[in-house]
């Protein structure tokens, strides 16, 4: 089984044998192509490339193939990488390699994805996840994923990005895979081999900027960025001027290229509410249909967003059910009202969570968004988000934490080392056992103790910005309202920072550690045996409320063959125990601090009940 995706960038092999090499730079007058024929360690030929309509610049060569390395030599000398680079073992600045897309002999021919309501989501940094950092590595770990009951891993971004160590999120040339990682094969492999323990794999991108170092496209090519919108990262990427066509080609041609080379089943689209685009139809809508019409058509694709505007709209449903632009979206609003509930914290954006911590849980819980249209406190007269109460349970992918919010914290502590651990119990039983589709981040199944910090590797001019960027950043809190407190923050540059970063695979089996693991393993095999089935066909909030720390939560299931029932929780984070508590109907699922006081209940503080009531109406 080989898989190539056939697109007008880059270096493509041709069937009777070169390379043809292809550059859209309308800003340069004359490129040539520097080739290095199988890194002989002779002299790099340079060749002229023809300068073609629309900007573009093309070169067949013959006598090129697989292992080649190149660049692209501008008028001035400047030397640049493809942007379409398939691969580019001399990180951002070096060479790029022509690569054999079809290298890889694919076993999962088979293979046609997973229904989404079957997702148990885990997200995954590659270079932190083991501790050799690689694809190889990650890959023999997947059988203990698969086990515990994932069926989704999501990885934090591949695209390279500059040095050896970063969260990916300031990846510059998106089709070439981080080097650090392993080769394209590599990653592939893995992909591979989860989709043999019947894993789905989502690979998040970043659609939204470029990162700040090995980006050479304002040399050449300074239509693919629209001054008409400004960003935090200058000039936002031209989805809605004028050349915005090719641009938005690259970005579908990229999407479409993780799924059908690389036989991702989707990806997870980084911070859309920072993509600026005014035209007829979003370029997220656009990769979408693109999908959908593409591989979606062969075998199950998702596509979940990172949406902080709560834009209901990118998740709407068709009269059958089926998303009409993305599958899901990330629930931060969950994950806020969890936070606050289970730790007290309520600085910052958790101040619109605060006022009565267990409400807004099970609000989030039924609904969805927390906020669809209300103002926002934090965000002073700003009003955030759209409806949400029409969409279905498994639009929202929702978590206790992710990088994000452990990673941007001074010290990148979890959730386990600031929470309360009875309430952070519950709220783990809360999630599992919803119909949203439930994320946990990378050690959150056994309560790792390391840290996930935020750590890169720029080059030093930029390192020293953003060491002294951060630190700035935190001077804002009391905490490190002072120089000495500050210094404490760990240098994002630095190796210890990532070091410490990653994961202790020892401790998985060692006490608390041990059963917080068995206890996630129990929730999903619960989760698989009796939600999933009764899901297929659809979930939908049917009321919830909270009174005095004890919430109360109801959804409607239907199978994929039109069976119904009704999912009741409830749950108590209040400080004394609940008494007299009306037991709702049905089969009881799971119990955790709770008495059964011959027709009322009584619940402890952290007590938890999900029931099960089978032929309800769906409503």
């Amino acid at each position: 089984m080989k898989r190539v995706h056939d697109m007008p960038f880059g270096a493509r092999l041709l069937p009777a044998g070169g390379v043809e090499f292809r550059l859209w730079g309308p800003g340069a007058s004359q490129l040539q192509l520097e080739l290095d024929r199988n890194q002989q360690g002779g002299t790099p030929r340079l060749l002229p490339m023809q300068r073609a309509d629309g900007g573009w610049h093309r070169l067949l060569v013959e006598e090129a193939g697989p292992g080649d390395a190149y660049r692209f030599v501008l008028p001035d000398g400047l030397r640049v990488p493809d942007p379409a680079s398939r691969f580019n073992p001399g990180d951002v600045h070096g060479a790029s390699r022509v690569v054999d897309p079809e290298r890889h002999a694919w076993k999962d021919g088979a293979w046609r994805g997973r229904p989404w309501h079957e997702a148990v989501v885990y997200e995954m940094h590659l270079g932190t996840f083991t501790p050799e950092g690689s694809c190889a590595a990650a890959r023999e770990r997947l059988p203990e994923l698969a086990a515990l009951g994932i069926t989704a891993v999501e990885l934090m971004p591949v695209a390279d990005f500059p040095g050896g160590r970063g969260w990916g999120y300031d990846g510059v040339l998106h089709f070439a895979p981080e080097a650090s990682y392993g080769t394209p094969e590599e990653l592939k492999a893995f992909i591979d081999a989860a989709h043999g323990l019947g894993l789905m794999v989502l690979v998040d991108v970043v659609y939204n900027h470029f990162g700040p170092e090995g980006n050479y496209l304002h040399a050449y090519c300074e239509q693919f960025f629209n001054p008409a919108h400004q960003t935090p990262w200058g000039a936002a990427i031209n989805f809605d001027g004028e050349h915005a066509r090719t641009v938005r080609d690259f970005f579908i041609h990229n999407a479409l290229y993780w799924i059908e080379e690389f036989h991702a089943d989707g990806l997870r689209m980084d911070a859309v509410h920072a993509i600026r685009d005014d035209s007829p139809k979003h370029i997220v809508t656009e990769i979408c249909e693109a999908v959908q019409a593409g591989p979606g058509r062969q075998r199950q694709v998702h596509i979940v967003l990172e949406n902080d505007a709560n834009q209901a709209r990118f998740l709407t449903r068709d009269a059958q059910g089926r998303p009409q632009a993305a599958t899901a979206q990330w629930n931060d609003d969950l994950h806020h009202a969890a936070h606050v509930l289970t730790t007290g914290e309520a600085d910052g954006y958790y101040v619109d969570f605060a006022d009565d911590p267990p409400a807004v849980f099970a609000r989030a819980l039924g609904e969805g968004f927390v906020y669809q249209g209300q103002p926002s406190g934090f965000r002073e007269g700003e009003r955030r988000g759209e409806p949400s109460t029409d969409l279905p349970l498994q639009a929202f992918v929702s978590y206790l934490q992710t990088h994000d919010q452990v990673g941007n914290r001074a010290f990148g502590e979890r959730i386990t080392a600031l929470a309360d651990p009875v309430l952070l119990d519950a709220a783990h039983a809360c999630l599992l056992l919803s119909p949203h589709v439930p994320m946990l981040f990378m050690g959150e199944e056994y309560a790792a103790s390391t840290p996930f910090q935020y750590f890169c590797d720029f080059g030093p001019e930029l390192a020293e910005a953003v060491s002294r960027g951060r630190r700035e950043e935190f001077g804002r809190f009391a905490a490190f309202s002072d120089e000495a407190a500050r210094a404490r923050i760990p240098d994002p540059n630095a190796r210890r920072t990532f070091e410490d970063s990653t994961l202790r695979w020892s401790e998985r089996g060692q006490g608390e550690h041990a059963r917080v693991l068995a206890r996630m393993r129990e929730l999903l095999a619960l989760r698989h045996r009796e939600l999933v089935p009764r899901m297929g066909g659809g979930s939908a909030g049917k009321g919830w409320r909270a009174n005095k720390g004890l919430i109360e939560v109801h959804w409607a299931l239907w199978s994929v063959d039109g069976a119904q029932a009704m999912l009741h929780l409830l749950a108590h984070f209040g400080p004394q125990p609940a008494a007299g508590v009306a037991a709702p109907p049905g089969r009881v699922l799971h119990a955790q601090g709770v008495e059964d006081g011959g027709g009322t209940l009584r619940l402890a503080r952290g007590g938890v009940r999900v029931s099960l009531q089978e032929g309800a109406a769906r409503g």
